[in-house]
């Protein structure tokens, strides 16, 4: 190793430490990024299949048993959902104390 190894070797130097710090960065991040971008499309794809799926149900049920009895029906089962949502916000154990 001479005087002329140096440079060479303060160049590999930083090179790898600025991978290392890339790699410890950066790349994290850029995956990170792309999970939530893909969660948020999967949500936005989700609702707008429920939606679409309950203006679907609406609107059969409309054709069945008219329109005053679809909304009931609906709106029997949003009811019965949130009720069943509702009991499960507590954990037993403690809905025993």
């Amino acid at each position: 190793m001479g005087m002329n190894d140096y440079p060479t070797q303060i160049a590999d130097f930083l090179e790898q430490t600025a991978e290392k710090v890339r790699t410890l960065t950066v790349d994290r991040v850029a995956g990170w990024a792309k999970w939530t971008a893909a969660g948020i499309f999967a949500a936005l794809v989700g609702l707008v299949a429920l939606i679409f799926l309950t203006v679907g149900l609406v609107r059969l049920l409309e054709g069945l048993v008219g329109m005053q009895w679809a909304y009931t029906i609906i709106g029997g089962l949003f009811v019965l959902i949130g009720m069943f949502l509702w009991r499960l916000r507590i954990p037993r154990e403690a809905a025993q104390d």
